[in-house]
C-alpha cells in the first residue's frame, strides 16, 4: 500500500505524518506500506522539515530524516492508494490538479472525525497539530491492520 500524506507546503503538518505513520507501522511490526508526504502548492519547495516541528517530534521520541519539501506529481497521485489530506483547502487542492478520487481522504476522518488537522503555521500550536495527526494515523493504521486481517 502507497499512503501520501499532503499538507500545504509540507513543511509542518504532513512530513510530522509521515514520520509519525512510519514510526506506529514500525512499532506496531507492520510491513509491505509505502508512507511519503508532499506539498500541494509551492511556496515551500526544497525546505526541510520546519524547525518547532522537528523539535516536537523530537519531544515525542518520533524519528525522521532531513528532507526537502516536494510537490506531489500527477504519477505519485495516479500510483497511490491512498492520499491522506490535512483540511479542506488541501482537498480541493487535489481535486483541482486531479479529479474528484474515492483515494483522497481528511487524516481526521480515520479517527471519526471531519475536520481539519491543526495548522500550526497559524496556531503555533505544535503540540495540538501533533496530537491530531498522532490520532489520526493510529487510526488509519488500525483500519489497515483490519484490512489486512480481514484478506
Amino acid at each position: 500500500m502507497k499512503i501520501i500524506f499532503v499538507c500545504h507546503g509540507n513543511i509542518c503538518r504532513s512530513p510530522m505524518a509521515e514520520f509519525v505513520m512510519k514510526d506506529i507501522l514500525a512499532r506496531r511490526g507492520m510491513s509491505g506500506c509505502e508512507v511519503i508526504s508532499r506539498a500541494a502548492r509551492t511556496d515551500e519547495i526544497g525546505s526541510d522539515i520546519y524547525p518547532p516541528a522537528r523539535r516536537t517530534l523530537d519531544a515525542h521520541g518520533v524519528p525522521y530524516a532531513r528532507r526537502a519539501a516536494r510537490l506531489i506529481t500527477r504519477e505519485e497521485f495516479a500510483s497511490a492508494d491512498l492520499v491522506v489530506v490535512m483540511d479542506g483547502e488541501n482537498l480541493c487542492d487535489m481535486e483541482r490538479a486531479f479529479g474528484r478520487s474515492d483515494k483522497v481522504r481528511r487524516l481526521m476522518s480515520f479517527a471519526g472525525e471531519e475536520r481539519d488537522v491543526a495548522d500550526p503555521w497559524y496556531t503555533r500550536d505544535f503540540e495540538r497539530t501533533y496530537s491530531d495527526v498522532a490520532r489520526g494515523c493510529a487510526a488509519l493504521a488500525d483500519e489497515i491492520a483490519a484490512s489486512a486481517a480481514a484478506k
